[in-house]
């Protein structure tokens, strides 16, 4: 009984972190669709292109975070193995954005 008690209390810590990766991810690729839509505003340069398609990108790699976090949440067996994968994949969508955002500040004249 002890150990039923005991692997529920950490499925529960695992599906914490997920509760947060979710809406977290959501946000961001609404950050990278609002990025990817100012950009449109300014005049076009030859960076323009990459920019936009690495703003994509991104955003897709945000979304994949957001759905293995609700699979982490879902999932009774593997919720661990998931939640760690959203958590790497939103780590890897921060990092470009976080290129991006350095990348638009050096091609803005």
């Amino acid at each position: 009984m002890k150990e039923i008690e005991a692997l529920d209390s950490l499925r529960a810590e695992a599906g914490s972190l997920s509760a947060h990766i979710l809406p977290a991810s959501a946000t961001m690729v609404g950050v990278c669709m609002t990025v990817l839509s100012i950009g449109h505003l300014a005049p076009g340069g030859p960076w323009r292109m990459v920019l936009d398609k690495l703003l994509a990108i991104d955003a897709l790699i945000f979304l994949a975070s957001a759905a293995i976090s609700l699979i982490s949440m879902r999932s009774r067996r593997a919720s661990a193995k998931f939640e760690f994968r959203a958590e790497a994949v939103f780590f890897a969508g921060l990092v470009l954005l976080a290129l991006v955002g350095v990348a638009i500040a050096f091609a803005i004249n």
